[in-house]
């Protein structure tokens, strides 16, 4: 894709899933790679990954809900690499601890709201506010930041998680809303039901069998379709686009 070699691009949340094959997809086309995680050993291990292949790729181990770690993820950055062009950010916290007891509004705790807030949205706010005036002193980046087809209302669980994921999507809104016209791009993708290590090692079979029954497709989404989507808006093909939110998902939900 035009405009990505030679880039360099944070991935905040880059271990494993989604993160990873977007790391992997954004080395292919000759970026450089900082694949930023709380997991340091499965980041450090991707990392090792691309460079076995002849990709610039660097771990950098960083909390979301640590302001401090994510400065550091940045300067790291540009220390290693003399710049950045771009943030993709896709953690989130899915631990059984929190997203295992996001419920409903009445049986979900104020506890479980302030870390899934935390994480989700203000994690998201740490990384935006710690690159965006390095991104704005060049004229030049773009952000992609990772919501779900949750946000979109039809998960009747999950009120937590899903809330901070439409949170998400204005907070791209904003970015792009006063920043467009610096030069900089905030677009958000929306996955659906992405099957990856997590998924597998879990043992989900029901749900994928689920998801695939009630969407308009023959199979859930793989890591792969999220990162070529997110390589594109990232890259100078998608220099027009701006303020996006997209639903990636088997046309499990059908929008504007």
């Amino acid at each position: 894709m035009r405009g990505l070699t030679g880039k360099t691009f944070i991935i905040a949340g880059g271990a494993t899933g989604i993160g990873a094959g977007t790391a992997k997809r954004l080395a292919d086309e000759g970026a450089n790679v900082v694949v930023g995680d709380i997991a340091i050993a499965a980041a450090t291990a991707t990392a090792e990954k691309l460079c076995a292949v002849g990709a610039r790729a660097i771990a950098v181990e960083f909390d979301l809900a640590d302001e401090s770690s994510v400065r550091q993820l940045v300067e790291h950055t540009i220390t290693e690499f003399g710049s950045v062009d771009g943030l993709f950010n896709v953690g989130a916290d899915l631990s059984p601890e929190t997203n295992g007891t996001d419920l409903t509004i009445l049986d979900t705790g104020l506890d479980i709201w302030q870390r899934t807030l935390d994480i989700n949205l203000l994690g998201y706010v740490r990384t935006i506010r710690a690159v965006l005036p390095h991104l704005l002193e060049q004229g030049s980046g773009s952000i992609v930041n990772t919501s779900s087809g949750g946000s979109l209302g039809t998960d009747p669980m999950h009120v937590a998680y899903n809330a901070s994921k439409a949170a998400v999507n204005q907070l791209t809104r904003h970015v792009a809303n006063n920043y467009g016209a610096k030069g900089i791009r905030s677009n958000c993708v929306m996955p659906g039901l992405v099957w990856g290590e997590t998924q597998e090692k879990a043992n989900l079979e029901p749900l994928r069998e689920m998801f695939v029954a009630a969407a308009r497709t023959t199979r859930v989404g793989r890591p792969s379709d999220l990162a070529s989507i997110t390589a594109f808006l990232l890259s100078d093909e998608a220099e027009w686009i701006n303020g996006q939110c997209w639903y990636i998902g088997g046309a499990s939900h059908m929008r504007q």
